[in-house]
Formats: C-alpha cells, sequence, structure tokens
C-alpha cells in the first residue's frame, strides 16, 4: 500500500519514513507533505492508500486536509499523527480512523496500518465538530472537472444561495459548492454576516450600505461591481454593523 507522509518537521517525516521502511507491504511515497495543502495536492496527483497525517501544521492542518481529502473521488485512509495529551485525542478518536501519539512506536504504527479504513464525508464532518476554534476551516472546498478546488477564505467576497447549491464568488470567480448556507452562515459566523435570506457576506469586504429610490438597501463589497441586496428583516442588523466600520 502506498502511503504518503504529511508533517511539517523534516526530522518527524524522516524518522516515519524509517519506520515504514521496516514494515512489509507498506510503500512511502518518494515525496513528503509539509502541510495540509501539500497533501491535498499530492492526493490528488499519486491517490495514496493511506495518508499519515500531523494535525498542528502552518497554513492548513492535518483536521481541516482530511476533511478537503475525503471529497476525492478515490479519498485514502487517514491516519492522525499528534503530539497532543492523551485527553485531546480521546476527543477525536471515535471519528478518526486512526491516530499514533508522538514519537511514534513501530508496533503502534503496524496496528494502525492493518487497520486503517476509509474515512467518509460524514465521520469528517463530526470530525469538524470537534475542532477546536482556532482550526476552523481556511479554505472552502468544491468538486471540479479538475478534481478538488480550493478557495481561500480571505478571498471569498460572498456567498448566494440559489435553489440546493451555493455559489461562492471570489476575486478570481465563482464556483458551485454543495454546503448548505445555514451551516456556513454558523460555522463562519465571524467573518460573513448573512444579508438576505440568499446571502451571506464577508464582514471584512463591506464598504457601505446604500438605499435606493424605492426605499430598498443594498451593500456595496469591496472587489464587487454589483451590490447585494439587504432583505427588509436584516437592514437594522446592518445598520448597527455600519455603525461599528
Amino acid at each position: 500500500m502506498n502511503i504518503l507522509i504529511t508533517d511539517d518537521e523534516p526530522l518527524a517525516r524522516d524518522r516515519m519514513r524509517h519506520l515504514l521502511g521496516r514494515l512489509d507491504g507498506f510503500q512511502p511515497l518518494e515525496q513528503d507533505a509539509g502541510n495540509g495543502l501539500e497533501a491535498i495536492e499530492l492526493c490528488r496527483r499519486y491517490q495514496p492508500d493511506i495518508v499519515l497525517m500531523d494535525i498542528r501544521m502552518p497554513g492548513m492542518g492535518g483536521l481541516e486536509a482530511a476533511a478537503h481529502i475525503s471529497k476525492l473521488e478515490r479519498p485514502p485512509a487517514v491516519i492522525f499523527c499528534t503530539a497532543y495529551d492523551t485527553h485531546a485525542i480521546e476527543a477525536f478518536s471515535v471519528q478518526a480512523v486512526g491516530y499514533l501519539l508522538k514519537p511514534v512506536k513501530q508496533e503502534d504504527l503496524q496496528k494502525a496500518l492493518n487497520n486503517a479504513s476509509k474515512i467518509n464525508r460524514l465521520q469528517m464532518a463530526s470530525l469538524r465538530q470537534e475542532m477546536p476554534d482556532d482550526n476552523s476551516r481556511s479554505h472552502i472546498a468544491a468538486k471540479t472537472l479538475k478534481g478538488i478546488e480550493l478557495v481561500p477564505l480571505d478571498d471569498i467576497h460572498y456567498f448566494m444561495a440559489d435553489s440546493k447549491y451555493v455559489t461562492v464568488y471570489h476575486k478570481n470567480g465563482e464556483i458551485l459548492i454543495d454546503d448548505p448556507l445555514k451551516e456556513l452562515e454558523a460555522e463562519f459566523e465571524n467573518r460573513f454576516v448573512r444579508v438576505h435570506r440568499n446571502a451571506l457576506v464577508a464582514r471584512r469586504a463591506i464598504e457601505k450600505m446604500t438605499r435606493d429610490e424605492h426605499g430598498h438597501y443594498f451593500i456595496k463589497l469591496a472587489g464587487v461591481e454589483v451590490p447585494i441586496s439587504v432583505s427588509r428583516r436584516h437592514v437594522p442588523l446592518m445598520k448597527k454593523f455600519m455603525q461599528t466600520l
């Protein structure tokens, strides 16, 4: 089975590669990943059977990366490698395919690899609910013809719901996702605000609120030409919000 090693520490990656070299039937990929984004790209490119994933990494951590990886056409099993204490590990053990406490012991690695199984999307959604606040998603993932496309939250202007899909409007274009608007609002309430039953806008992008001759309100976003309609229900909240700018 092909294994992708993901860790931001070169020495940890080298040690894991050494341990795998002593096990039969498990072959590490020639290229390792140093963070979650690299892991996603390498999974798309090489389709490993198992990913050994550190949890705390700069840029994108292991939990978020595993959530994105689980949406691939052929998702690998993910085994988390962590320096968390025992109580933190227990918080993840129900949903995780496997976990290893650093420094990893060879017998534990052998057992985890033998027990590895496919993570499904529902499991990862449940796992994400256990994530601490500082590990919330930094990217939105969408399935495209190219595979999984990732859009940084900082690049998103607004979300617009239409029928059963949500369109993500970002600085480089737009993509469709199937995340419900209600769930996006709950997850990113500190970064996006609802201005209409079908629209969430980035708080950082709000420039001003205007009113036309018919009494309808609109939000002007930085980098967006077309203003976003504000429903009558959300006008009072937006007026208060504008006072804080």
